[in-house]
This record gives C-alpha cells, structure tokens and sequence, in this order.
C-alpha cells in the first residue's frame, strides 16, 4: 500500500437490535473487499453487543462470540486475506471450531492470576487455527510483577507453541 501498511483492523460491534448494525456489516464486508484486492489482510475483531442503559456492552459468553465469528466469517467476498481477532473465553475450543480463518487471541481484561491468566491463553494457543496473541494492555500493566516479566511469561507461551509444532 501507499503507506507501508500490511493490512488493516476493524473492531466489529454487531447488536442485532439495533438498526445501524446492517450498514455497519456492510461497510466492514466493504473494508474486507477493499483490502482483499490489494492482497492485504483484514484483522476483524467481532463482538455480539448489547446496549444497556445508554451504553454497549460486548457479549463475551461463548455462545455469544461463536455467533460473532460465524457472522463476521461471512463478509466479503473472499476469506483468502482475513484473520480473527478473538477474545479468550471459556470453551475455545467451540469458538475456533467457528471458524477455519487464522486467529490471534486478544488480551482483554482477564480475571485471575497472571498464573491462571498465562495457562489460559497457553491452552487456547494449542487450538488449530490460533496463531498468536495480541494482549498489549495485559501486558503492558500487569496486576502483579513487572512489565519484563509479564512479556517474557506471554513470550514463553509462543516459544512453547512454536517447538511442539516443530517436526522432530
């Protein structure tokens, strides 16, 4: 691209009941087109939302994140260039069951400790299809320890997928 880019991201709210949502789907299978034609990839970060009192709020229940992959699966006209960008919730293994497009796990903001934290995203890493993780905010202020050791534990997460993956 003109400017260096490798692709581009779209944070997708889908709220069925609110009327916006069908040009909002639209204009995102628009984005995915358009950067499908220059052969650059589409991160899509799908969520069912609800508005509660004046405010949205993402739905992050599996069925509900199942739900927001199968639909953002479907835009564009072609799949070849896009990628997921998923919330870490319970039952993964049903949310990357959704899909067969290349995912990374996004950080969020987790409850438990960074120990229970890191062997969640370490199991949801083990599923087909997950590539990696995107978790900045997690990592940049951890609830307990430093910023070095936050990324060094979410590094050995990677450097442990990549050798299991490594034919002997």
């Amino acid at each position: 691209s003109e400017l260096g880019a490798t692709g581009g991201k779209l944070l997708l709210r889908i709220c069925l009941g609110d009327p916006a949502t069908a040009g909002a789907l639209e204009s995102a299978a628009k984005a995915i087109d358009s950067l499908a034609e220059r052969r650059l990839i589409a991160m899509v970060e799908p969520f069912i939302s609800v508005w509660n009192k004046g405010s949205i709020r993402n739905d992050l229940s599996t069925d509900a994140v199942v739900k927001s992959v199968a639909v953002a699966s479907g835009l564009g006209s072609t799949s070849a260039y896009t990628w997921m960008k998923l919330p870490v919730v319970q039952d993964m293994e049903r949310v990357m069951a959704a899909t067969t497009m290349p995912t990374v796990l996004l950080g969020g903001d987790p409850a438990g400790s960074p120990e229970e934290i890191y062997a969640t995203w370490g199991a949801a890493l083990r599923l087909p299809g997950v590539q990696g993780l995107t978790v900045g905010r997690t990592l940049l202020y951890p609830r307990e320890g430093t910023v070095r050791e936050a990324v060094a534990a979410a590094a050995s997460l990677l450097k442990t997928r990549t050798r299991q993956e490594i034919p002997s």
